[in-house]
């Protein structure tokens, strides 16, 4: 018998569509061309030899790249994600999921993130919208979608303006601080704040660090424009006139990680948000973040197979690890030390 079809799985499907077939790239730009890495004519390295890995929240990872959430709760995503597991297993780099709601409320959905057969050992993290806490979940939930994915990580994803711009939005975000903060405290594993594209600054991830998350991924505007994609999907000229207001809306990716890393430098960074290339990972890592998100690009690639992410993924790391030779830098420690200046 096929899965019933939830309004929360039915809207997943409109996403993924609209992701794949328009244009749903924001106008603001991630700020990533107004850095220069300094370039040294003469590294002590041979590029054989350079460290790409890293340790992340308590596992190791051969480079510092992070399959960003994008999907989840469809018989179509369910596929991308199996590629996307199966290539990150591969690389041996992480990934996150897209939204478990839709299988939170229909358990036949739950099948499509059992991903633990094909990425036995590589960091998996489980996704939850924080609003979702004001509407009827709580810490089981949490709890049980950490269980379904055998995660590592349980990310928390911050969306007002999608919310507010989507006709069927859930937008009472008021009092989620103490129930983040309650999810914090009772989960076995660490919470990641995540945004959707339009950045966290450092004052906001003062306030989550303060309810006991542990990680952030600044997700800044520059990649895909959720106003975009809810423009696609709205149902009337006023509504996708309203949500095209916001193309350009957010922190850039750029400034969203400065600002953090500024503020709080051992706290562990994601930066993602319009991420294209292996440059752009090297210069992200430059600026204080200690690993990278790419989705857009990956979506496109998992729609195709398995063997086009993984190509794409050995095709960033390649570009990350000329980056870091180019820069005279051994490790990812030494590239995340350089501190570039940015044009103004």
């Amino acid at each position: 018998m096929p899965s019933e079809v939830t309004p929360t799985s039915a809207r997943k499907d409109e996403h993924l569509q609209i992701n794949l077939e328009e244009d749903v790239g924001s106008t603001r730009q991630t700020g990533f061309d107004d850095i220069q890495l300094p370039h040294e004519a003469l590294p002590d390295l041979s590029l054989s030899q350079l460290d790409s890995r890293i340790h992340f929240l308590g596992k190791d990872l051969d480079a510092p790249m992070l399959i960003s959430s994008m999907t989840g709760g469809t018989a179509r995503a369910e596929q991308i994600n199996r590629r996307l597991a199966a290539a990150a297993q591969a690389a041996r780099i992480a990934m996150a999921v897209g939204s478990q709601r839709a299988a939170l409320e229909n358990p036949e959905l739950a099948a499509g993130f059992h991903l633990r057969d094909i990425a036995p050992d590589i960091p998996l993290y489980a996704n939850l919208g924080a609003v979702q806490l004001n509407y009827g979940f709580g810490v089981d939930h949490c709890r049980a979608a950490v269980d379904m994915l055998e995660a590592d990580a349980l990310i928390l994803h911050l969306n007002p303006l999608q919310e507010a711009l989507q006709p069927e939005g859930e937008t009472d975000f008021s009092g989620l601080e103490k129930k983040i903060e309650a999810v914090c405290s009772a989960l076995s594993v660490p919470v990641i704040a995540k945004e959707v594209g339009w950045g966290i600054s450092a004052k906001t991830a003062g306030r989550l660090l303060a309810c006991g998350i542990t990680a952030i991924d600044v997700a800044g505007a520059g990649g895909t424009s959720w106003s975009q994609v809810e423009m696609h999907r709205a149902a009337s000229d006023e509504h996708a006139y309203s949500a095209s207001l916001f193309r350009d809306w957010g922190i850039s990716t750029l400034h969203a990680v400065t600002q953090v890393n500024r503020a709080y430098p051992d706290v562990p960074l994601i930066a993602s948000g319009g991420l294209r290339h292996g440059l752009d990972l090297a210069k992200t890592l430059a600026l204080g973040a200690h690993m990278g998100g790419f989705a857009g690009v990956m979506l496109k690639a998992a729609a195709a197979s398995t063997e086009d992410v993984l190509n794409l993924i050995q095709r960033i790391i390649r570009e990350l690890r000329i980056s870091m030779f180019a820069c005279g830098c051994g490790s990812i420690e030494e590239l995340r030390s350089l501190h570039p200046k940015v044009s103004p």
